[in-house]
């Protein structure tokens, strides 16, 4: 049964009012906010949508958030409308906060996939950079274009980890083998492939591995790739990959092989999208940490770019099968000649 609502909201959509349909949003969304109690509404005594007062503690500085995610999912579908169709000056407007308490986007609201990706996906660089206020959102369709083949290092403000906002050589040839960003549909879905390593078993052969290499606690690259790909476990071993690899394969004899640092790409930017509230320029701001920390550098936004080109250039890349893969995997082992370290990461799940 289609309600009042519904019904109004169609027939400004078929009306081309996208100014009313974003008022709705932020009504809805406000309103969403307001009742929830964990957000410091007015069920709990607290003003509609202020959330959480200051001096709270951590559990009531995540429930306020919590009940951010709620109100978010609550409006998840006219916000993915307003992102693909509407024209840039409204969509932008979604995560502006000038509507009142509770009545912005965040970047974790989404449908289908984060709204910011959505609107990214709509529209170049140089008509959304002067309509997108909050840092955040910026940098996420900044690196969103840049994904989408757009060069952005004359034309937006620097990546504040030091990301290129130019994609790299081995980028572009990743990109062309597959494409992380998930295409959006108009009413709502989204279709992307599933990125996965080894993708099949075409150009493997059966290797046997050496023994285990000697396990390196506490890298940093080891824990930039384990928060890259959450759901996989990792390691670092003093070797070569294969000897990173005999530590997460499930035998000394496997179906494996080498690969290019550029073919292994786009399996690892997917990897960094955990869930739909996330997108493909998380992946690659976390596998760019990863790249920077296997450098050496302390920080990211310290990395010296060309010491980033020439470790891929020098960078061994080991692929290998596991029979017990479910439909999202992804074994590989990286290896380091110039330090002789390499690093492994391991792990399948259903989506």
């Amino acid at each position: 049964m289609i309600t009042y609502e519904e019904h109004r909201l169609r027939s400004l959509v078929d009306e081309g009012r996208w100014i009313e349909l974003l008022g709705a949003y932020r009504q809805a969304r406000a309103a969403a906010v307001a009742l929830d109690p964990a957000a410091g509404g007015p069920a709990d005594g607290g003003p509609a949508g202020a959330g959480p007062v200051r001096g709270v503690g951590a559990a009531d500085a995540w429930a306020a958030a919590a009940a951010q995610g709620r109100a978010g999912i609550a409006t998840a579908a006219l916000g993915h409308l307003i992102a693909y169709a509407a024209p840039p000056e409204v969509a932008a407007r979604l995560f502006d906060a000038d509507g009142g308490p509770g009545t912005a986007a965040g970047v974790a609201d989404h449908d289908a996939g984060p709204l910011w990706e959505v609107l990214a996906t709509r529209h170049t660089w140089r008509r959304l950079a002067p309509l997108l206020g909050p840092p955040p959102v910026r940098r996420l369709v900044a690196q969103t274009r840049v994904l989408l083949g757009e060069d952005l290092s004359r034309g937006a403000e620097p990546d504040p980890e030091g990301v290129p906002l130019l994609l790299e050589p081995w980028e572009s040839v990743g990109r062309a083998e597959g494409m992380p960003v998930r295409e959006y549909l108009r009413q709502g879905g989204s279709r992307s492939a599933l990125l996965t390593l080894p993708a099949s078993r075409e150009g493997l052969a059966r290797v046997e591995l050496p023994e285990p290499g000697a396990r390196l606690p506490g890298q940093p690259a080891t824990r930039a790739l384990a928060e890259l790909a959450g759901w996989a476990r990792t390691v670092c071993v003093r070797g070569p990959a294969a000897g990173a690899a005999a530590q997460l394969a499930p035998g000394p004899t496997v179906v494996g092989g080498y690969l290019p640092f550029a073919l292994a790409w786009p399996a690892l930017v997917q990897a960094g999208i955990a869930d739909r509230a996330h997108g493909a320029a998380h992946g690659r701001l976390a596998l760019w940490r990863v790249l920077t920390a296997m450098t050496g550098a302390q920080r990211p936004e310290s990395a010296d770019r060309a010491e980033v080109r020439a470790l891929v250039a020098r960078m061994r890349c080991f692929t290998w099968d596991d029979p017990a893969d479910r439909l999202r995997h992804l074994h590989l082992a990286l290896e380091d000649p110039a330090t002789g370290l390499s690093w492994a990461v391991s792990g399948s799940e259903e989506v």
